[in-house]
């Protein structure tokens, strides 16, 4: 049995390989190619300062500097012996056509030089050592720093051929066009680097904010968990309990409350199943049940032993609300409050709930702040998951700074009467002893508290 042996290529092959390949398709699969110099950006840092009629000529610059290159090569050429409109007129032509077909214009130079040398006995004459130099910078310039490589490199092999293998007539061009291509080179590595730089960190914070929503989704689930569960757990009971309050229920009646007690159980199953999906790795249930309205106080006087002097003022005739609109009435005034001790240091902050019929009214500002305000990272994650919380029940919310240089957060909450609990009265009543009644002389109760300095 014969067995075929495959050679595979040395590293040094492979590199020798890529360089050729590299050389084609910078010099001469695309040396025909038509790209023309585009002007400008005219919303460039220091072309958007000028006037806007100066901009218009400004960003054609480039174009004009080639031109006036053009000119001082034919120039040289003009001063050179008796030939002076070929002498400037030929190695001019290259100069000019970098800005419709750079790489064709490179090889133009060439035949340029070529032609001069012969009428002129001299390789490099004025004129043609500045339009090769003129040449490679601009081509290079406009494609990348391999392509600069290569035109050196080549020029350089030109010359010495050209020459009989004596360098030194090719050595000042050599030394010249390698600085200045050293330059552009270094000019478009940062330029490429800055661009790449400014696409990650769009792409970086693009991910960030999605991820930053995506947690906030996630909490919001986790904590309306309990809600959700509570309702569906009592559904359950209530069903269960429901026949053994009529006297002799009808079968069918029976049935029915096994029906909805199977089914309410089988949902607190599946809710706890999603629960377990996008709960963290690391996350432990809360053993408290989630806050509401009426834990507010107890967050207002924590708030104040660090120091921000806080006020709230509530109108409007309070009652129980369904419990997943005050728990996110409670979140929204801690991260409201959270962010003011956060961006407005030495600030006050004010917090107004208004019990309407079609819902609740959350307004939570702030002065602006009165001590060193330092850099926080998270800066706008806060606002995110109120909008989120908002828009969960379809309400609505503005954010923004207000005309004291504080900032206000305004969030209207709708409740449909058919959410009402069923008995407002007892958590009005409960609210009651905590605060004291004004009428504010149109009929309507208003109760307040203020506190100043953690003193009632």
């Amino acid at each position: 049995m014969t067995e075929t042996q495959t050679k595979t290529k040395g590293p040094e092959f492979r590199a020798a390989e890529g360089a050729i390949d590299g050389l084609r398709e910078d010099l001469f699969r695309q040396a025909l190619a038509y790209r023309p110099l585009p002007p400008l950006n005219p919303d460039g840092r220091l072309i958007r300062r000028l006037p806007e009629g100066l901009r218009k000529g400004v960003v054609w610059t480039p174009h004009a500097l080639v031109l006036f290159a053009a000119f001082l090569v034919m120039m040289a050429g003009f001063a050179e012996w008796e030939l002076r409109l070929l002498m400037g007129l030929v190695p001019a032509i290259p100069v000019v056509m970098t800005l419709i077909r750079p790489v064709a214009a490179f090889w133009g130079s060439m035949l340029a030089t070529v032609f001069c040398g012969i009428l002129s006995s001299e390789l490099w004459g004025a004129s043609t050592f500045a339009a090769q130099v003129v040449v490679m910078v601009v081509v290079a310039a406009r494609t990348r720093p391999r392509t600069a490589a290569w035109m050196w490199l080549l020029t350089l092999l030109f010359g010495v051929l050209v020459e009989g293998g004596d360098p030194s007539i090719t050595a000042p061009l050599a030394t010249l066009s390698a600085f200045a291509l050293l330059v552009v080179a270094v000019v478009q590595i940062r330029r490429d680097a800055e661009r790449e730089v400014t696409v990650q960190r769009t792409v970086t914070a693009v991910e960030r904010d999605r991820r930053t929503l995506l947690e906030e989704r996630t909490t919001i689930a986790r904590e309306l968990h309990d809600v959700v569960a509570h309702h569906m757990s009592v559904v359950a009971i209530q069903a269960e309990a429901a026949p053994y309050r009529v006297e002799n229920p009808p079968p069918e009646l029976e049935q029915a409350f096994v029906t909805i007690r199977e089914n309410a159980v089988a949902a607190l199953t599946e809710l706890r199943r999603v629960l377990g999906v996008v709960r963290a790795e690391d996350y432990e249930a809360p053993d408290a049940p989630q806050p509401t309205l009426a834990a507010l106080d107890g967050l207002l006087d924590n708030v104040r032993e660090t120091g921000l002097e806080t006020e709230k003022v509530i109108t409007g005739a309070v009652r129980e609300l369904p419990q997943g609109v005050e728990l996110s009435a409670y979140r929204i005034v801690q991260e409201a409050l959270s962010n003011t001790l956060r961006h407005a240091p030495g600030a006050t902050a004010r917090v107004e709930l208004a019990y309407v019929l079609g819902g609740l009214g959350l307004r939570v500002v702030n002065g602006p702040p009165r001590g060193l305000v330092k850099p926080s990272p998270g800066a706008g994650h806060g606002i995110t998951g109120m909008r989120e919380r908002v828009a969960m029940l379809n309400g609505e919310m503005t954010a923004g700074t207000a005309a004291d240089g504080g900032y206000e957060i305004a969030v209207f909450l709708p409740v449909p009467l058919s959410q009402e609990p069923e008995h407002p009265e007892q958590s009005q009543q409960s609210q009651q002893p905590e605060s004291r009644n004004a009428d504010d002389g149109n009929g309507e109760t208003i109760v307040i508290e203020r506190v100043r300095d953690g003193r009632a």
